[in-house]
């Protein structure tokens, strides 16, 4: 429709996993380097894991249409926990016969064929998709089967490729012996600002259209209200074109694409924005942070904390929720640990799985988790402090390094800490310590300031 009008050749922003749009961020560069690698090594496995819509499978699709020669893929593109038998989905990806085959025979039919194509001298790739959908008891299935190998070389190579939830599963301990086998991994993370606006540039140009017809401040407002990612960037693209083109627009600027988020969040399907996304054509500034002094939590010396930069998992903050009403269904909370609001807490943990436990049980006493990092994350956390209520660190007691990291960003962000012992955090997790979740809330009610708990409408807006 809008093709025509602003000269290109084809839709530039497609929600399709087109590797001909395909915009190589550092981040990209990296992932497919770190693929292109795993394949060229004879790595038994490799993983690249990201959020939703961070261009996963477009890389995946762009590896596909430069493999070597010699190399035989199969791709299983669509898991699910109920997918039925491993077995016969890979047969299928590799085009072999699996109908009525038992276990023992589908087995046998695909050693026979990595035998037979090592051979001839391929190497057998099976790249898996959506990968974070497979059951543990798969994953380990798969392993078992990686085993057949010929002298020194890796008969079978598997790619893994899933969203954030697949780091999780290999965490886990029965999965032990896979994770030892992962020779190379790599986790996606969202664009910055910069790379936005080179993303919505080469897009434009790849399609053969003008790549400066979004402005500098409609492009910066595509990365506020989708948090750099590159699915939600091209959703919004595509609507500011057809808005455009419906107006007559020679460009796509900051108003415009403001019109367009407003149109999108009406609808209820798209994230809310992030606090501070005001509709203006300049960045939105911080606003003066109020003199409050710290909060005293509990503390522990300097050296109860592990080596390691924090990264954040989460960018933007999303949009408060109503507040939650205590009612039978909850008969293990206590409703006066309940807050009328919830208040804002921001998760720092070495263990994914533990960093996700403690979300689950503090969120329903109407606590809002607004982001989460490790402690062992090789990259700064991007969260902003105004956001944040109260920084939870769960760490060992008997950590015996202090990441001067983390000690910097409790002193840069000067809001309340609270630390946790994992050890306490795990045997929730393992349901010995029933009674873990409301003691933990509690002492973060505590360290509230005492005018936001005795009423919480008088909580100054620093957001």
């Amino acid at each position: 429709m809008y093709e025509a009008h602003y000269g290109f050749r084809e839709k530039p922003f497609s929600l399709l996993p087109d590797p001909s749009f395909l915009y190589l961020s550092k981040k990209h560069r990296m992932a497919l380097a770190m693929l292109e690698y795993g394949l060229a090594n004879q790595a038994g496995f490799t993983v690249v894991s990201g959020g939703i819509g961070t261009g996963k499978t477009t890389l995946i699709r762009h590896l596909l249409n430069n493999l070597e020669q010699d190399i035989t893929v199969g791709l299983i593109s669509n898991t699910h926990r109920s997918f039925g038998e491993l077995l016969q989905w890979i047969l299928l990806a590799f085009n072999l016969d699996y109908r009525d085959k038992g276990k023992v025979e589908l087995y046998q039919a695909f050693v026979d064929f990595m035998i037979q194509e090592y051979a001839r001298n391929r190497r057998t790739v099976l790249i898996v998709d959506e990968a974070q959908n497979m059951a543990p008891e798969t994953l380990e299935e798969l392993r078992m089967l990686s085993n057949v190998n010929a002298d020194k070389d890796q008969v079978l190579q598997v790619v893994l490729v899933g969203q954030e939830e697949l780091r999780d599963t290999l965490r886990r301990p029965d999965l032990v012996q896979f994770a030892q086998r992962i020779t190379v991994d790599y986790h996606l993370t969202p664009l910055t600002a910069e790379e936005t606006r080179d993303l919505i540039r080469h897009r434009l140009e790849a399609a053969g259209g003008d790549p400066e017809l979004f402005t500098e401040a409609a492009a910066e407002i595509a990365h506020r209200f989708s948090g750099g990612v590159p699915r939600l960037v091209n959703l919004l693209c595509d609507t500011a074109l057809v808005y455009g083109y419906a107006e007559q627009r020679e460009r796509i600027d900051a108003d415009l694409m403001n019109e367009v988020v407003r149109e999108k969040q009406a609808g209820g399907l798209f994230p809310a924005p992030p606090p501070g996304a005001a509709r203006t054509d300049q960045p939105v500034p911080e606003p003066a942070r109020p003199e409050t002094p710290p909060v005293a939590g509990q503390t522990l010396p300097p050296a109860a904390v592990p080596a390691g930069p924090p990264a954040t998992t989460t960018a933007a903050e999303p949009a408060q929720p109503p507040a939650r009403t205590v009612s039978d269904s909850d008969p293990d909370i206590d409703p006066a640990l309940v807050q009328t609001r919830p208040f804002r807490v921001a998760i720092v943990g070495e263990s994914a799985v533990l960093r996700r436990h403690l979300r689950r049980l503090i969120e329903p006493y109407n606590i809002r988790v607004v982001g989460e990092f490790g402690l062992q994350d090789s990259q700064s956390p991007e969260l902003n402090p105004y956001h944040v209520d109260i920084l939870l660190i769960d760490i060992s007691e008997a950590a015996e390094d202090c990441t001067a990291e983390i000690c910097d960003l409790i002193t840069e962000w000067n809001i309340p800490v609270l630390f946790n012992d994992c050890q306490q955090t795990q045997a929730s997790l393992d349901g010995r310590d029933p009674q873990f979740a409301q003691r933990l809330v509690a002492k973060l009610v505590d360290l509230l300031p005492p005018q936001l708990r005795a009423d919480p409408a008088a909580r100054p807006n620093r957001a």
